[in-house]
């Protein structure tokens, strides 16, 4: 159909250009102008009617073409825009969720530190503690054997004086008493 109408136009082409032509050659009479009257009425009837109906149909098959094109690329971009607002929507739920990792990483760190901070207060009181015994018992030994050397100092300075100042029959009469102080316990 579309190779008959085809043909159609190029012989009413043709024929239209060779007649203009020969009408320019004749000087353009009357007779010359009625017949390129009749000519292109004869184009235009043959136009219409070999081509009305098939570009009718065909411009009403290309602009439905175009409106579906143009509700189709609206349909599309109505997608697009509920998708862009999904993922932004995904986005900001990305964002707060991150945000609640990190605010829940800080609060157990700052729990962490709290507890570190407890622990060693309660170590640092442990040692406190300890070395407080340690030094109260190196007090204590440092004390027992000051006295150990104080006594043995005491004893063996008595002993000294002792032997200065008590004389032999002294001794003899200083070891009978002694003697009657432990038969008198036996008894």
């Amino acid at each position: 159909m579309k190779k008959s109408i085809i043909s159609i136009l190029m012989i009413v082409i043709f024929a239209s250009s060779a007649m203009a032509a020969e009408a320019e050659h004749a000087g353009g009479s009357l007779k010359s102008w009625i017949y390129q009257f009749i000519n292109f009425a004869i184009l235009v009837f043959l136009l219409v009617k070999f081509l009305g109906k098939p570009l009718k149909k065909f411009f009403a098959q290309r602009r439905e073409l175009i409106e579906k094109s143009i509700k189709e690329s609206q349909e599309a971009k109505e997608l697009a825009k509920k998708a862009l607002q999904e993922v932004e929507e995904k986005l900001k739920l990305k964002d707060k969720e991150v945000q609640d990792i990190l605010d829940t990483a800080k609060k157990i760190g700052e729990q962490e530190k709290l507890k570190i901070i407890e622990e060693s207060d309660k170590l640092k009181e442990k040692i406190l503690e300890q070395a407080k015994t340690n030094i109260e018992f190196e007090v204590k030994m440092a004390k027992d054997a000051l006295r150990l050397e104080a006594a043995e100092l005491a004893i063996q300075l008595s002993e000294q004086k002792l032997k200065e100042k008590i004389t032999p029959e002294e001794q003899e009469k200083l070891l009978q008493e002694s003697i009657k102080i432990i038969e008198g316990r036996k008894n």
